[in-house]
């Protein structure tokens, strides 16, 4: 299978989630593979515009979304950003216990889903 390239959204109080995901997919018994496109610190002051041609770029977007996510305005963008350029996105939940929690206007039509394996290869794998 080809490797997909996908935009990790999380808020930088998470960094360490999105180095979880990416280590879930390093896994060996691992049966996708993705391209972390993910904004790894900050641009100057053109990083929307470089943000925006990186996740134009990608096959879908995975966002992690916790308690951090209302607040983050980079985060907020890039999920903008993704759906306004119709990019597939999927929301997983960061930690099950901010399950629950109310949700920025960006995600409001967006089902969240449970950060489990299947979820997450099952969804690169239809894209």
């Amino acid at each position: 299978m080809k490797s997909k390239r996908i935009f990790t959204s999380f808020a930088m109080e998470d960094k360490m989630l999105r180095d979880f995901l990416i280590g879930q997919r390093n896994n060996n018994h691992s049966s996708i593979d993705f391209t972390d496109m993910s904004v790894k610190q900050p641009w100057d002051s053109s990083w929307k515009t470089n943000c925006r041609s990186r996740i134009k770029g990608c096959d879908g977007m995975i966002i992690i979304f916790t308690r951090n996510t209302k607040n983050a305005d980079g985060q907020l963008w890039e999920i903008k950003c993704a759906l306004d350029e119709g990019i597939p996105v999927l929301a997983i939940w960061g930690y099950s216990s901010d399950k629950g929690i109310s949700r920025p206007i960006e995600l409001r039509n967006t089902v969240i889903k449970d950060w489990t394996w299947d979820n997450i290869s099952n969804w690169v794998m239809g894209l």
